[in-house]
Formats: C-alpha cells, sequence, structure tokens
C-alpha cells in the first residue's frame, strides 16, 4: 500500500480483501448459526431472531420453486421496510431468483414500468409473504448458482436526474461490496464458518473499533429497496451481528427517543435524517453518549451538519461514503477507526481493492486538487444496465466506471464530491457547482435546509438560485443572498431565495433537482 494510507488505512488489516466464492444467501446462513437467538430485527414490538428468519426466508425459497419460480426468473418485492422484507429478500437468492426492489411509493403506471422492464415473474407484497413461506421445508433449497454470472440483484437508479435504469448486479458484487464495508467499518477479515456460511473475524483491536461483533445497535429508516439499504442497512448489519430496530417514518423525536432507550450504538443514512434530528428541540436533552459510529451516504454531508453532530456525540467516529447502484452500493469511506485521518466535507478514500480517480474531458487523470469526472473500477461494479447496451458503453470504458459527478482528489486520496455533472450550472461559461453554494447555505443560523439550481437565461445561461427551509422565520431572502454571496466570486452568486417548507428529496435521501427546477417555470 502507498505511504498516505497510513493515516486512514484500518491498522492491521491488508489492502485485498480474500473474498469467499459464495452467493449472497451465506450471509444469512452464516449469521443465523452464529448470531441465533440475538434479535435481528424489531417492529412495533414485534421481534425476528437470526435464526428465525434463516427458518423463514429458507420456507419462503421454497415457497417460490414450489410456485414454478425457476433459476434467474426475476421476483420484484413491492413493500416498505418490515419484518416480512428480509424473509423475502434472502428467500428470493436462496431459490436461486434475482431480487428486483420496487419503490412501494412509486405510482403505479411507473411501478408498472420497471417491473415490465424487469420482466418479473412475480411480485410480492408484505401481506403475501406469510401464505408463499407456509408448508414449506427450514432448509434451504439445493439450487446452483454461479457467483460471478449469475445476477443477486436487478437494481434500478433513483432516476433523479433521468430515466431509471435497470442495473445487473451478481451474487459476487454483492458478497463483495457487503465485505469491502463490513470489514472496513468493525476491523474484520472475511472467514467461513463449517457448514460454509460467511462471517467475519474481527481482528482489529478494540481501542480502535470499541463495538465488537454481535453487540452493535441501531435504528434503521433507509429504504431496503435502495442501494445502500440493501447493502449497508441490511446485508451488512446482518453479517455484523446488529439488533435493528424499524422505523415506518421518519419521526425525529420518536428515533431520538428509542435512541437513547436501546443505547443505539450506531446511526446511519442520508443528510436529510440528520438534518431532520438537529432541527428536533428533543436532541438537546437526548443522551447520545452510547453512539459510537455516525455514517452518512446518499448525499454529501454539510461541513456545518458534522460539527454539531460531533459536539452533540463526541465519542462518535463520523464517517461519510460514496458510491451509486452502479458500483452496488460504495466505493470510498472514511476512516472508521478512532485514529484514523478524517477530513469532514471528503467522502473518505477507495475502500478494499477499489481504485478512484478523477479525469478531464479527455479521459485522462488529472492531478491532486482538479476538478473533473469521478471514475471508479474495482470488484463492485456493475456487469452493465438491463437491455441497455448503449447506455452501459457510455459509462462503462476500459474498465472503469464513469460515474457522472463531478470530484476532487487531494494529495492525501481522500475525494470529494463537488456536484452531479448534470447539476452544475454554466453562467457565462464559467462552472457553478451548488453544492459550493449550499454549503454556504447551510452555515447560516438560519437556514435549516438548502438546494440551489439554475434558472435558465438566454442571455448568460444559467442563474443560481436558492431554495431555502429556513429556521429563522424573520431571516430575508436578502439578507441570505447576502451572507452567501460576499463569500463567492461574482458569477457564482445567487440571484434569487426561495423560502418553502420542505426540500423535496426521494426515498433515499437525495435532492429531486428536477422538481425545484419545474417549480421555476412557475415562478416568474
Amino acid at each position: 500500500m502507498p505511504a498516505w494510507t497510513d493515516a486512514c488505512w484500518p491498522p492491521g488489516l491488508p489492502g485485498s480483501l480474500a473474498y469467499p466464492e459464495v452467493p449472497v444467501g451465506a450471509i444469512l446462513a452464516g449469521s443465523a448459526r452464529r448470531y441465533r437467538d440475538r434479535v435481528a430485527f424489531a417492529r412495533g414490538g414485534e421481534e425476528l431472531t437470526y435464526s428465525e428468519l434463516g427458518r423463514r426466508a429458507a420456507r419462503f425459497a421454497g415457497g417460490l420453486l414450489a410456485r414454478g419460480v425457476s433459476r434467474g426468473d426475476r421476483v420484484a418485492l413491492r413493500m416498505p421496510n418490515c419484518l416480512e422484507y428480509p424473509v423475502a429478500y434472502y428467500g428470493t437468492l436462496l431459490a436461486g431468483a434475482v431480487f428486483v426492489p420496487v419503490n412501494p411509493l412509486l405510482p403505479e403506471p411507473a411501478a408498472a414500468r420497471q417491473i415490465a422492464d424487469a420482466g418479473a415473474v412475480l411480485v410480492v407484497t408484505a401481506a403475501e409473504v406469510p401464505s408463499i413461506c407456509e408448508g414449506h421445508p427450514e432448509l434451504p433449497p439445493e439450487v446452483e448458482i454461479d457467483v460471478r454470472t449469475d445476477l443477486a440483484h436487478l437494481a434500478y437508479t433513483g432516476g433523479t436526474t433521468g430515466e431509471s435504469k435497470g442495473v445487473r448486479l451478481s451474487h459476487r458484487n454483492v458478497v463483495v461490496n457487503t465485505l469491502q464495508y463490513a470489514c472496513w467499518g468493525t476491523g474484520s477479515l472475511p472467514a467461513l464458518d463449517s457448514d460454509g456460511g460467511l462471517v467475519l473475524d474481527q481482528v482489529g483491536d478494540e481501542s480502535e473499533w470499541p463495538t465488537r461483533l454481535g453487540t452493535a445497535v441501531a435504528v434503521n429508516l433507509t429504504p431496503w429497496f435502495h442501494a445502500m439499504g440493501t447493502v449497508a442497512g441490511l446485508n451488512a448489519l446482518l453479517l455484523c451481528g446488529y439488533s435493528t430496530v424499524l422505523h415506518d417514518r421518519l419521526d425525529p423525536a420518536a428515533y431520538l427517543a428509542d435512541v437513547q432507550r436501546l443505547r443505539v450504538t450506531s446511526m446511519g443514512g442520508a443528510p436529510a435524517l440528520f438534518a431532520a434530528l438537529l432541527a428536533c428541540p428533543d436532541i438537546a436533552t437526548t443522551d447520545l453518549s452510547s453512539v459510537r459510529a455516525i455514517s452518512s451516504g446518499a448525499a454529501p454531508m454539510p461541513v456545518e451538519m458534522i460539527r454539531r453532530l460531533r459536539e452533540l456525540a463526541p465519542d462518535a467516529v463520523i464517517s461519510e461514503g460514496y458510491g451509486l447502484t452502479e458500483v452496488t452500493m460504495g466505493a470510498t469511506l472514511g476512516p472508521t477507526h478512532r485514529s484514523g485521518l478524517r477530513k469532514p466535507g471528503t467522502v473518505g478514500v477507495p475502500i478494499f481493492d477499489t481504485e478512484v480517480r478523477v479525469t478531464g474531458h479527455d479521459g485522462e487523470p488529472l492531478p491532486a486538487g482538479e476538478r473533473g469526472e469521478v471514475c471508479i473500477r474495482g470488484p463492485q461494479v456493475m456487469a452493465g444496465y438491463h437491455n441497455r447496451p448503449d447506455a452501459t458503453d457510455e459509462v462503462l470504458r476500459d474498465g472503469w466506471l464513469h460515474t457522472g459527478d463531478v470530484g476532487v482528489l487531494d494529495e492525501d486520496g481522500y475525494l470529494s464530491i463537488v456536484d452531479r455533472m448534470k447539476d452544475m450550472l454554466l453562467y457565462k461559461g464559467y462552472n457553478v457547482y451548488p453544492r459550493e453554494l449550499e454549503e454556504l447555505l447551510a452555515a447560516h443560523p438560519a437556514v435549516l435546509a438548502a438546494a440551489v439550481v439554475g434558472r435558465p437565461d438566454q442571455a448568460v445561461g444559467e442563474l443560481p438560485v436558492a431554495f431555502v427551509v429556513p429556521a429563522d422565520r424573520s431571516v430575508s431572502a436578502e439578507d441570505l443572498m447576502g451572507a452567501v454571496n460576499e463569500q463567492v466570486v461574482a458569477y457564482k452568486r445567487l440571484r434569487e431565495v426561495h423560502f418553502v417548507d420542505q426540500i423535496p428529496i426521494s426515498a433515499a435521501g437525495k435532492v429531486l433537482k428536477r422538481e425545484l427546477r419545474g417549480r421555476l417555470v412557475d415562478v416568474p
């Protein structure tokens, strides 16, 4: 490993992991045997232990086979986070079928198009899971799976900037990315139990990773139909032996109450979650002393937000990660060990076996400190888009995934995400990155949340316009524009500020900038 990794690399862990050649079902198999009667998931007073999850998933797999589902068939799961979800997810994979996640809040026409595009042979809701499980064996069926070529997920991109596309992810993609994050986050190495189940060997020192395997507690709101939810909020948690309480919706007061009552050790989600928690009056009196890790993804976390979380949870390591569905879930993460060097405003460094580079318009790598397109190479990169060879060829070139995100690598290899290339504004030929303006707005004490988009203008190209959720209703648009504009060069200045009750976000926590641009049509 290069010398710069000394400050950020998990101590005692190699630069490359040995990934067992096992299907995703091996995650459940190993954890069900290792953690047995420990509660895996709880919701509304109901609990599901590790061993019971293993039994129910096996019965669900048998139920699918009895209904004629075959190896490679697509099975769409259209349900919110609930105790039936992991049963159906692992059962689908144990049957050799392909998991197709469908957002249950999608309008019917959009959901129907996605299900049809995937070629799903069956759509399963939460209410149907018990009947599919009924009467089938509690041992997984014998199904041959080629972990490198058989798909585990056909996961659709969020579609926040364009048409949603199906991402083809093999069993190896999913197992590798789960291990990359689980090992990085706990100081562990991959291993197999005596029956071939996937487990972790926590070799990292307790002083660096005080939360040990099989002891972590979390509250989960990240939707399992999203890449971050499936890999980080389901597979990785199960592999690490978490007990996870599911919340149906974001109720900041209820979330904080459970953090204190359950002595939660880990908090994870998109920045929108933490913005809501920080805006809740209860956070000032909530005991966060049990929290040892705070992780964020889906969108960059404002530096001011990181500062406030550090004050409230001083014993927590705060790490940001970066990824997208096309890399299964993630490609970078900040150091999670206590002595690691974390740089606020960055999304960490490339994880095990992953390369990240920033390229210019000619596709050539740029030196440290220069902005360009983020490109990723690693074993978690997708096989391609479903039935979209043109789109696949556009983003997969010479083994590198071209993400469409604008980023900067510093001299130590830490990545900062500047913006989406599609969100970047052009003002008189100058590049204007909305995130820079959003960071300045987020640091203002009168601002709870903000998003910046461009208003088309024939004379100059695009004008930066902000949508702001105010913390102080007495603040004026002129006040905010003045506070921001005195900190930037002339071509980056905000031209308008519109106050709103909330910033529209997707279920995965990403700001829906298309919707905000659409609002500008109605605002003269």
